[in-house]
């Protein structure tokens, strides 16, 4: 592969995530450029790639890996879909960008980080909370002693449920809310936290608006508590009207910061006709609304995908990996064991043969 130049990517998926991934390569052309497009959703592939100008579309990925001059494939596809597809990829000869979750099991981590390993290929976790500029800027404060001691992160990211039909369906998704988002807070405080060991995990889960529509948890709460003292709290909701939440907190023992991903990016603004677009989840654009620009360099989706792409350059080294993936898979675990027994649980925590996460707290009376 070239030493230089910008990297060539394909991008598996035509949905939501997708076109986040497609506008995040925009923004970073120097470093990179989407040239294929992969989705079985032959429809939805070739609107994409027209938007974007992306000359290449498959509706079978396999066929898109034989390209010679992909170098990186990004993963925007349901979570069940995860470890085949990685494993592929790293069969290709070709590094792998996996969207959150990592995959559905621990054996699946396994295998999609050792598969890597072994094809010399990086394996790369999409976790945009630690490129999100605010998220960053109270890490680095936190880092220069801003705080003193942290004692406790917060994280919390709320709405009234997903963009796609498939979050919906546990076999597909693993799980509900916490699955879905929680991933998010578990691997914000384990990397604001510099990674220390976890002792424990306890969640509270349950499903108060959605029961119609899915059998997984739309509201939970999880405590992480690590072997440093520190604790982190990640609260998530599908459950949640008035648009997306997506806040923090940072607790020291000589200081304290918060910081909203959108109230402070936003323009209030009121209208009784309507308007295109406001925010992501935003379910009316009439009345008090809060539409936020530069909304996905806000997220951090093109700072992190250009760092991905120079990693593939060797120019820097990889911020969010699969092993950090693992971690939030066996927290995972850890929380749905937790919310089905109604106990702590201690890690490391594995258990063998789980069909999907949420498995762990729907059938955790029949044990």
């Amino acid at each position: 592969m070239p030493a230089d130049g910008k990297v060539k990517v394909g991008i598996i998926g035509s949905r939501f995530e997708a076109e986040i991934h497609a506008e995040s390569f925009r923004m970073i052309q120097a470093d990179a450029e989407v040239v294929a497009i992969a989705s079985p959703t032959a429809g939805n592939a070739q609107k994409l790639a027209d938007r974007y100008n992306i000359p290449r579309v498959f509706t079978d990925y396999r066929e898109m890996l034989r390209e010679k001059d992909i170098e990186m494939v990004t993963i925007a596809a349901p979570n069940h879909l995860h470890a085949q597809m990685t494993v592929d990829i790293a069969g290709a000869g070709k590094h792998v960008v996996c969207e959150k979750p990592l995959c559905m099991t621990l054996e699946d981590a396994d295998l999609m980080i050792e598969t890597c390993r072994r094809k010399g290929v990086l394996l790369l976790y999409a976790e945009e909370l630690f490129f999100t500029p605010k998220y960053v800027k109270a890490k680095q404060m936190a880092d220069q002693g801003a705080f003193g001691r942290v004692y406790m992160v917060k994280q919390s990211e709320k709405h009234f449920g997903p963009h796609a039909p498939w979050f919906w369906d546990v076999d597909k998704s693993g799980g509900g809310v916490f699955m879905d988002m929680g991933c998010h807070g578990i691997a914000f405080c384990y990397w604001f936290l510099d990674r220390p060991k976890i002792k424990n995990v306890y969640c509270q889960m349950a499903t108060h608006v959605h029961a119609d529509r899915t059998s997984g948890e739309d509201n939970s709460i999880c405590i992480i508590e690590f072997e440093n003292g520190a604790v982190g709290l990640v609260e998530d909701s599908w459950a949640r009207r008035g648009g997306m939440e997506d806040r923090i907190e940072i607790y020291g023992e000589g200081g304290v910061t918060y910081a909203d991903l959108h109230m402070g990016n936003a323009l209030p603004t009121y209208s009784e006709y309507g308007y295109g677009y406001a925010v992501e989840k935003a379910p009316t654009t009439k009345g008090w609304t809060y539409p936020v620009f530069e909304e996905l360099w806000n997220y951090g989706f093109p700072q992190e995908m250009r760092h991905f792409a120079r990693c593939v350059r060797g120019k820097e080294e990889p911020m969010a990996t699969g092993e950090d993936g693992r971690v939030v898979q066996e927290v995972l675990y850890a929380g749905y064991h937790s919310a089905g027994t109604g106990r702590r649980v201690e890690l490391p925590f594995r258990r063998m043969g789980v069909r999907i996460p949420i498995d762990l707290w729907l059938k955790s009376g029949d044990e």
